[in-house]
């Protein structure tokens, strides 16, 4: 999917919003674990109600290859599942030497047709730029994350007072575009996420951390919404797991259609 589909689904929804699949099979409704593929039964009845609202889906690997080969297997039935005109993200976070990262591109844009996969950008240049060689792919870059040790090294500044976070989106540009680059910032920063704007004013940002977690919404839209909106805010655990009973997936789809309706005012005011 290029950039401008996936603005012209944002404008359409009136929507940024991207839901997690992450399926914990000792999360999920009982009455789903005598399924046959209980993982891809409870994914395929959230990717069925909440649909209306999502513009991208985000499939977390860890919860299917924990599975082995039959995770992988439940992973391409999700996404063959998935409507087209939705983007897929897969949050993989790989990161390797070149020929590696050239085969995990291979995996998962030319294998499995994933829109996009996060990747870690520690190992530099000839980790990322395999994954930026394929056509209408994306690369979503960990740029600032919300997990409690992000600290340990993304804020840490160098001699001239400038937060490694930076210099990672700084250097990163050299190798990709607003066209085939995203950024990972989390939500509970909001602040920063203004910094991340002043320094990548086009791309777009993934945006995990919105719902159980604690990020504020409109925070987020009045420090990281540009133009063209360029954001996909995520929410996993807030929709998916709203509900563990026999009526999970309404609950979800409840869920997704309330972030949906602030989405849309957000994006209404971000207009005037």
């Amino acid at each position: 999917m290029n950039r401008s589909q996936l603005i012209a689904q944002i404008e359409y929804k009136s929507s940024f919003l991207c839901v997690g699949l992450d399926p914990d099979l000792d999360k999920i409704p009982a009455h789903l674990k005598s399924e046959p593929d209980p993982i891809f039964s409870f994914c395929k009845e959230i990717v069925e109600e909440t649909a209306d609202y999502a513009v991208a889906y985000k499939p977390n690997i860890a919860f299917f290859e924990a599975l082995g080969p039959k995770g992988w297997e439940s992973l391409q039935k999700v996404l063959d599942i998935i409507p087209k005109e939705i983007f897929t993200i897969a949050d993989a976070k790989r990161g390797d030497i070149g020929n590696t990262s050239k085969l995990y591109a291979k995996a998962f844009f030319e294998s499995m047709d994933f829109d996009s996969i996060t990747v870690a950008p520690y190992m530099g240049a000839d980790s990322v730029t395999p994954f930026l060689e394929f056509e209408n792919k994306w690369v979503i870059l960990l740029a600032l994350t919300s997990n409690a040790g992000s600290q340990d090294f993304q804020t840490i500044e160098d001699g001239h007072c400038k937060p490694l976070f930076h210099s990672v989106i700084e250097k990163s540009q050299e190798w990709g575009s607003p066209e085939n680059m995203m950024y990972v910032v989390g939500a509970t920063r909001g602040e920063l996420i203004g910094e991340v704007r002043t320094l990548a004013p086009d791309h777009f940002f993934l945006v995990p951390g919105v719902g159980a977690q604690g990020g504020s919404l409109a925070e987020v839209a009045r420090y990281g919404m540009n133009a063209n909106c360029s954001l996909l805010v995520n929410s996993s655990r807030g929709i998916i797991y709203a509900s563990n009973g026999k009526d999970f997936a309404k609950a979800a789809r409840n869920e997704a259609k309330k972030l949906q309706e602030e989405m849309s005012v957000l994006l209404e005011k971000h207009r005037k």
